[in-house]
C-alpha cells in the first residue's frame, strides 16, 4: 500500500492507507482498518487503512472514528448518539467481535484494529447496517404491558420479588450485537426472532403486571420463531451489557413445556 497524507476534504481512494495529523513525537500511532462500502457508487466493498495518533482523541474506538471522520476522511459513515453505552447506536464488529464502539477502548487491542459493520445484515453504507428486520422482530413480540383488567388510578403494583425477576432483561439497549453474532440467526434470520427479540419477549412474559402470557406464548409457538436457538451462547458472550439472552430463551422453552402439562 502507498502511504498518503491527505487533507480533510480529499476523496477516498480504494485500498489506500491514510495518515492523519500527528502530535509532537508521534509515539502513539494506531492503525485502523475499516470496511468501506457505498452501494450508490457501484464500487465493490473495500478496506481502507487509517494511521492516526491516539494522543489527539479520546480513549474509545468511537473517539477514533469521530476523529477520522472529522480530521481525515469526512466520507466515512457510522452511527452514534449517546457515547455512554446506553443507546446502542454505535454497535459494530471490532477486532472480530460485536460490541459498541463507545465503551470499547482502542488500547485494548495490540496492533491493527479491524472494524466492520454488524455481520450478516445488509449494509446501507460503510459501518451502517440495515436493521429494519431486527426492529420488526422486536415489534412482533409486543414489548409493552398488555392488560385486560381496568387500569388502576395510580399505577400497576409489583412486589420487590416480582420486580427483581426483570433484572437482566430490561437493560437491553437494542444494539443488535447478540442477534448478529448468532449463527442460527444468520441462517434463519427471516424466521427465527433472534436473541434480542426473545430476550424482550421473556421480559414481558414474566412481568407480573402483564395479563397476556397465553397469547404471547401462542405467538412464539412455531418451529422457527423460538426453537432455532441451539444454545451456541455467542449472544451472551458479546452482549455489552452483560445480559444472557440464551438463558431467557431456555426459560421461554420451559414455559412452553409447562403449559402443556
Amino acid at each position: 500500500m502507498v502511504q498518503l497524507t491527505l487533507p480533510q476534504n480529499s476523496k477516498v481512494k480504494n485500498g489506500k492507507t491514510w495518515s492523519g495529523p500527528k502530535s509532537e513525537g508521534a509515539s502513539s500511532l494506531k492503525t485502523f482498518r475499516i470496511y468501506r462500502f457505498d452501494p450508490d457508487t457501484g464500487e465493490n466493498p473495500r478496506w481502507d487503512t487509517y494511521e492516526v495518533d491516539t494522543k489527539l482523541f479520546g480513549p474509545m474506538v468511537l473517539d477514533a472514528l469521530i476523529y477520522i471522520k472529522n480530521e481525515v476522511d469526512p466520507t466515512l459513515a457510522f452511527r452514534r448518539s449517546c457515547r455512554e453505552g446506553v443507546c446502542g447506536s454505535c454497535a459494530m464488529n471490532i477486532g472480530g467481535r460485536n460490541t459498541i464502539a463507545c465503551t470499547k477502548g482502542h488500547d485494548e487491542f495490540k496492533g491493527k484494529i479491524t472494524i466492520s459493520p454488524l455481520p450478516h445484515q445488509p449494509v446501507i453504507k460503510d459501518l451502517v447496517p440495515d436493521l429494519s428486520q431486527f426492529y420488526a422482530q422486536h415489534a412482533y413480540v409486543a414489548p409493552y404491558l398488555q392488560t385486560t383488567t381496568p387500569e388502576p388510578q395510580r399505577e400497576w403494583k409489583q412486589t420487590p420479588q416480582e420486580r427483581e425477576k426483570l433484572d437482566g432483561l430490561y437493560e437491553c439497549i437494542m444494539c443488535a450485537s447478540c442477534s448478529t453474532s448468532c449463527p442460527s440467526y444468520w441462517w434463519n434470520g427471516d424466521k427465527y426472532l433472534g436473541p434480542a427479540a426473545l430476550l424482550q419477549a421473556y421480559r414481558w412474559l414474566i412481568d407480573s403486571r402483564d395479563e397476556e402470557t397465553g397469547s404471547r406464548l401462542d405467538d412464539l409457538e412455531d418451529p422457527f420463531k423460538l426453537y432455532r436457538c441451539h444454545t451456541i451462547m455467542n449472544c451472551a458472550q458479546v452482549c455489552p451489557k452483560g445480559l444472557n439472552p440464551a438463558e431467557a430463551i431456555a426459560s421461554i422453552k420451559t414455559m412452553m413445556v409447562e403449559r402443556r402439562v
